[in-house]
């Protein structure tokens, strides 16, 4: 089988992403974020160019942009890093097409600041009360954000109920 350059770099490049699935390791890169599109989903465009990416932090569930505290939410992961140079590491994809990425800021985890400032909860799986867990114990206790209400509901509980909230006229 003979390939051309064209062809040795993608067959290269499919090795190597395929050599890191199998391997489990993330995709690390530092990025500039460009849009903060609700409490646990922003845009990334990285330093070492390409283009842009929708990602979705690794370990929460904040509120939906249409539920309760949903627009807090937003507005304070968009206070925190919107515009700023964030390090990315990317662990998977969701079903949407987002990468699933833990997003560090000034030496601090993004996600875990958003629980423990009660803008979102831990992601719950299974019997798992998440990875943070007393990052939101504490905001409970601090009646921080959409904690303030004692019978704040689960963003996936929400959506249960309300389906998806609707899209935003374009304009």
């Amino acid at each position: 089988m003979k390939f051309g350059w064209l062809g040795l770099v993608v067959v290269l490049v499919a090795l190597s992403v395929s050599a890191q699935e199998v391997q489990g390791q993330d995709e690390v890169y530092t990025a500039r974020v460009s849009r903060v599109f609700d409490g646990d989903t922003l845009w990334v465009k990285p330093q070492a160019g390409g283009p842009y990416r929708k990602l979705r932090l690794d370990g929460l569930d904040a509120p939906e942009i249409c539920q309760s505290g949903g627009e807090a939410s937003r507005d304070a992961l968009a206070r925190r890093v919107l515009n700023q140079v964030v390090e990315v590491r990317v662990r998977t994809q969701d079903d949407y097409g987002r990468g699933i990425a833990r997003i560090v800021y000034q030496g601090d985890d993004v996600a875990a600041w958003m629980v423990s400032n009660g803008q979102a909860w831990s992601y719950r799986w299974r019997r798992s009360v998440g990875p943070f867990a007393a990052e939101e114990a504490m905001a409970r206790e601090g009646r921080r954000g959409v904690f303030k209400d004692a019978a704040a509901e689960l963003p996936r509980d929400f959506r249960k109920r309300h389906g998806p909230c609707p899209m935003p006229p374009r304009g």
